[in-house]
């Protein structure tokens, strides 16, 4: 983007919100939890221009702009700041990190109060819609009651599309990025194999590796199974070929193959940064997600009908296929709602939702500012 108007947000504290007691849709109880969260731009005067952006499987609060304790960049940078598709010259954006995640909000690894050792295994099952009434309790304590919109890809989007259906009348749009409904048997069978791995690392210890060697290699593995279906065949093919990476190693079986090679690199790289208890909680989340229920998608989402909804997909997204998007547009139809959908021609894979910010911010701010106009001319 070239556009004189884009900045640098600058530097962003991430800040921590304490919840007393949180209800989980499993009847039990997360007392105390915390959730870590950062906002970037200004709340207006009538606090009407909040929009919630949601975190994917592995991502956290920090979403923009660069972190002061860490000095790391926000993951979703070229999208939110000044002049850019989440706009803060005009949007209040808020994102934390989910609960059961372990970048600053209550997981297992958070002290069991009634323990004092992380909670390991003994952390309650958590769903997405747990996450979307831990972040309506910060909304709340920020003083907002309504959100201009609710917006993420992949778990994200299935965030925003929880907040639909579980709080309509406190939204007033959704924004769903190659995401999904609910996990088709394809989808739950590469968690499965990622959360194998990890359980069957001779140092899980149960889960309570805290302490002592976690389990690394499981989670890597993990990490290498879920970074595949982020990639496409295309993308594959362009970046690495079958080319063949140096290698002074004389073993048989080494990864001697570019594209072995980097997925070592992401697996290793990941395991300094997320906790391996955390990744089987929140893949079981994702694959416990149904939108619909027994009720159908229309039914579902009829009580969100007065919010437009904006579902963006990629053609070569394998992980959540466009014809995911399409029955999620077709619910919306049925229910009244007024829905734009947009299929963009990307050879990313999933990971264009990252990675296409051209097309995205065009769409995006469009979108936004629609509905924004749409809200004040309600209010009026």
């Amino acid at each position: 983007m070239t556009d004189s108007t884009i900045r640098d947000i600058g530097l962003i504290r991430t800040e921590y919100f304490n919840i007393d007691r949180l209800t989980l849709e499993s009847g039990e109880v997360i007392a105390p939890m915390t959730l870590a969260y950062e906002t970037y731009g200004k709340l207006n005067p009538d606090k009407s221009n909040a929009v919630l952006i949601c975190h994917a499987l592995t991502g956290d609060a920090h979403i923009a702009g660069v972190n002061s304790d860490t000095g790391k960049v926000g993951w979703w940078d070229s999208m939110v700041g000044p002049g850019k598709a989440f706009d803060t010259d005009e949007l209040f954006i808020i994102c934390s990190n989910v609960i059961g995640g372990c970048q600053g909000s209550t997981g297992p690894l958070s002290p069991n109060p009634a323990t004092g050792e992380a909670y390991g295994l003994a952390f309650q099952i958590i769903t997405i819609g747990d996450m979307v009434a831990a972040q309506k309790k910060l909304v709340e304590h920020l003083g907002i009651k309504r959100l201009l919109s609710v917006g993420g890809g992949s778990m994200g989007g299935m965030q925003a599309l929880a907040w639909a259906v579980k709080f309509p009348e406190h939204v007033g749009s959704i924004i769903a990025i190659a995401t999904t409904t609910k996990h088709s048997p394809q989808q739950i069978a590469f968690n499965e194999v990622g959360r194998q791995a990890i359980l069957s690392d001779p140092h899980f210890n149960n889960g309570q590796y805290y302490g002592g060697k976690a389990p690394e290699r499981g989670l890597a593995t993990a990490r290498m199974v879920g970074h595949i279906t982020y990639m496409s065949d295309e993308s594959m093919a362009e970046k690495f070929g079958r080319r063949f990476r140096e290698t002074t190693s004389n073993q048989k079986f080494v990864a001697d193959f570019e594209v072995a090679g980097y997925l070592q690199y992401k697996g290793d790289n990941f395991v300094k940064r997320f906790d391996a208890n955390s990744y089987l909680y929140i893949t079981r989340a994702v694959d416990l997600f149904d939108l619909a229920g027994e009720k159908g998608l229309p039914a579902s989402l009829t009580p969100v009908r007065h919010a437009p909804f904006l579902v963006l997909a990629f053609k070569s997204d394998w992980l959540y296929p466009a014809h995911q998007s399409r029955d999620l547009v077709r619910g919306c139809k049925l229910a009244g709602i007024d829905v734009t959908y947009c299929e963009i021609n990307s050879t990313y894979g999933h990971d264009a939702f990252l990675l296409e910010v051209a097309e995205e911010t065009h769409l995006i701010r469009h979108f936004l500012r629609k509905v924004g106009h749409w809200a004040a001319t309600i209010k009026a």
